[in-house]
């Protein structure tokens, strides 16, 4: 069988190549051992510059610190963390939690397709998938189910690849008290006290009888006794 497969390919060389079996396999390993010099000197330089560039990454990498407990923080205290700062991680917020994306710097630093979220809340902005600067908020009132739905996927996939490391302060709004149009207590006491005491004046001065003027009993008294007495003057 060996012997017949042999005599085949030697009668195939032969047709195909128009030359004898010993010269077909001379000119293979010619050709073979001519591939093998020029990989070995052109591969060797491609070789060595790869491990130059792979050396000159890892140089510029450094290597990434543990991520930092900030506590609780304002928004405006948050957007130090946006990535310009390289001393301080890279921090991003959804739905008032603040996770390290540092390990995502491609994605979420300077330069990357996602840069404007860092430092900020975003919730507004991932569950809309948009990329305006007034959906850059933490408020997701008026969103739709579908896309609460989005943004509860993000919250999973931010808390299973990222450290949590603090949240977002809420500030409570500052509301004027309402005007109900009356004075306060203390607003009539510093008014009475800085009117004179005239109306106290006027009335002891009405309580106190005329010295010049007869009273009005005096009057009626004085009117009626003469009549009396002339009456009963003219019946004696």
């Amino acid at each position: 069988m060996a012997l017949q497969l042999w005599s085949t390919l030697k009668e195939a060389i032969v047709v195909y190549t128009g030359l004898s079996p010993t010269t077909f396999f001379t000119v293979l390993v010619i050709l073979f051992t001519l591939y093998y010099i020029i990989t070995s000197l052109f591969g060797s330089s491609d070789t060595h510059q790869s491990h130059g560039s792979s050396r000159n990454l890892d140089a510029e990498m450094e290597p990434l610190k543990p991520p930092v407990q900030i506590g609780e923080v304002t928004e405006e205290e948050l957007k130090d963390y946006d990535g310009n700062n390289p001393e301080k991680p890279l921090l991003m917020a959804i739905k008032g939690q603040i996770y390290d994306v540092s390990q995502s710097r491609m994605f979420y630093g300077p330069g990357g397709p996602y840069a404007l979220f860092a430092g900020k809340d975003a919730s507004r902005a991932l569950a809309k998938m948009s990329f305006e600067e007034k959906d850059l908020t933490g408020d997701i009132s008026g969103l739709g189910p579908f896309e609460l739905e989005a943004l509860q996927d993000w919250e999973y996939k931010f808390m299973g690849k990222y450290v949590k490391v603090g949240t977002i302060k809420k500030t409570d709004p500052v509301t004027e008290p309402e005007s109900t149009g009356e004075p306060s207590e203390s607003t009539s006491r510093d008014v009475d006290a800085s009117i004179p005491h005239e109306n106290n004046h006027d009335a002891a001065e009405a309580s106190k009888p005329h010295e010049n003027t007869p009273s009005e009993t005096a009057a009626v008294i004085t009117d009626e006794t003469p009549s009396n007495v002339n009456a009963d003057n003219k019946e004696e």
